[in-house]
């Protein structure tokens, strides 16, 4: 959230609320709340990956990938662990949210 900061100047507080309501839904999107896990390694077939979030996660990223392989998760999102299957051994950078 944008803090908005007290002042007698009329126009300065109507400016930061203008900036707050247009800024706010931005910034509260889950994946700008996220962490990025680097050097990934997955094994063909079940992969259980310890997400760091500390809460339930929303969803999940791969911003690099080292084969041509397919991933998909392969059980319901938990507060501790990603679990992801991989169609072959890759390494991945996976943003987390």
């Amino acid at each position: 959230m944008l803090p908005i900061f007290k002042d007698d100047n009329q126009n300065l507080m109507l400016m930061q609320n203008k900036w707050a309501s247009q800024l706010n839904p931005l910034l509260n999107q889950p994946a700008n709340n996220g962490i990025i896990l680097s050097n990934i390694n997955l094994v063909t077939g079940v992969n259980v990956i310890n997400h760091k979030l500390n809460k339930k996660q929303q969803g999940w990223i791969i911003t690099d990938l080292n084969a041509a392989v397919t991933i998909y998760r392969s059980q319901p999102f938990n507060d501790k662990t990603l679990t992801l299957t991989s169609s072959g051994p890759c390494t991945i950078n996976l943003q987390v949210f």
